[in-house]
């Protein structure tokens, strides 16, 4: 069901094993207990893709999902946002895993490894910045 980005975001800041709150988004989904649409089980955010060079008007990244560990359930958002991205017109859909995740539930919602990126720090001479990142490398997943 569709969840407006406040409430995605109170939820990936309860749920999200790293990662905080979003500033802005395209749309977000949550999967809900099964009869009771009330009882959110996790929740998925969908932006403009982070990386510019991505950034081509017909791609979007999921930049977060979170779940309170229900069975499934990040499957089941992965393929959401998969069908409703393209369903509004997008070709591509990126997201990112830390290396040390399995990735599993991407796999299972259809999306394929594309590459690795290679963690490093956004800090620099000209606009430095104290990491609030994690710096290890990440794996591209997309779903084309």
């Amino acid at each position: 069901m569709p969840m407006p980005l406040a409430e995605a975001n109170a939820f990936v800041v309860q749920h999200h094993r790293h990662h905080g709150r979003v500033v802005g988004h395209k749309f977000s989904l949550a999967v809900c207990a099964p009869g009771g649409a009330s009882i959110v089980r996790g929740v998925a955010i969908v932006s403009r893709p982070v990386a510019r060079g991505l950034d081509d008007g017909l791609t979007l990244e999921i930049t977060r999902v979170a779940t309170d560990g229900a069975k499934d359930a990040c499957s089941a958002l992965y393929g959401a946002c998969r069908r409703a991205a393209f369903a509004l017109g997008y070709k591509r859909l990126v997201t990112y895993t830390l290396a040390s995740e399995g990735g599993s539930s991407l796999r299972a919602a259809g999306y394929k490894v594309v590459g690795e990126v290679r963690g490093r720090s956004w800090s620099c001479p000209s606009r430095p910045r104290v990491d609030k990142h994690h710096l290890q490398s990440k794996i591209r997943w997309e779903a084309a």
